[in-house]
């Protein structure tokens, strides 16, 4: 873990939009691209969590700083590009909004009334009609939903794909990862439906440490890729 090396922090405009300074010279990426983001607001706040660091560097406490890297270093190609947004899909493959318990009957009607609205804005939204099933056998999802998901993501550009990937990862959802970057759902929405069947078992046998950590874990990154992409937008 580094040390902070820094005093001051600013933020400037630059070739391709808008850069953060410390001491004067560019923060940069670990593959040593200057980090640059699309508007100032982003940058902004991202020279905040570099302001806010104390003796020590936490990056884990710099999610905005994290996301940008990843879309300048890792989705940087279009091939990168092309793989992110398989891995992304294949969630819609297996998505958690569709695998509904059969018992017991309170869990079922909470993931009917919290899921189903979800999985009908995507149909409506974005031709992407997916399929609901009880039990633990798969279902195959049909390949024009697929189709039509990929055509979304392919559309992206690569920090709100970053950012939608940090979501997806938290909630282990496409869906609730588009819903929430799309603004259909916010922060607090889209952990509840995430976290459903656990907030279900809590409230039934109680929360240990670990889960607890575990799920304020995802509450941090869905709010990080909320506030992220709020941000690219201006």
């Amino acid at each position: 873990m580094a040390r902070r090396f820094y005093k001051t922090v600013e933020v400037v405009a630059c070739e391709g939009g808008y850069g953060v300074l410390l001491d004067g010279r560019a923060v940069r990426t670990p593959a040593k691209r200057p980090l640059t983001v699309s508007t100032e607001a982003l940058a902004r706040d991202i020279a905040g969590e570099w302001a806010a660091q104390s003796a020590e560097i936490q990056p884990a406490s710099m999610p905005l700083t994290q996301i940008s890297c990843t879309a300048l270093d890792l989705l940087a190609e279009p091939e990168a590009v092309g793989r992110a947004v398989d891995k992304l899909v294949s969630f819609a493959e297996t998505e958690l909004l569709c695998y509904r318990a059969e018992d017991p009957p309170e869990l079922a009607e909470r993931q009917e009334a919290l899921w189903q609205p979800l999985l009908d804005w995507l149909a409506l939204t974005h031709d992407a009609p997916l399929m609901a099933t009880t039990g633990i056998l798969a279902v195959e999802q049909p390949r024009t939903a697929l189709d039509a998901l990929r055509g979304l993501l392919g559309r992206f550009e690569p920090p709100r794909l970053a950012a939608l990937a940090t979501a997806v990862r938290a909630s282990g959802s496409l869906v609730v990862g588009l819903a929430l970057l799309d603004g259909r759902i916010d922060v607090r929405q889209a952990f509840e439906a995430s976290e459903l069947d656990e907030t279900f078992n809590i409230e039934r046998w109680g929360e240990d440490p670990l889960a607890k950590d575990r799920r304020d874990g995802v509450l941090f990154d869905l709010d990080a890729a909320w506030r992220f992409s709020r941000l690219l937008s201006g």
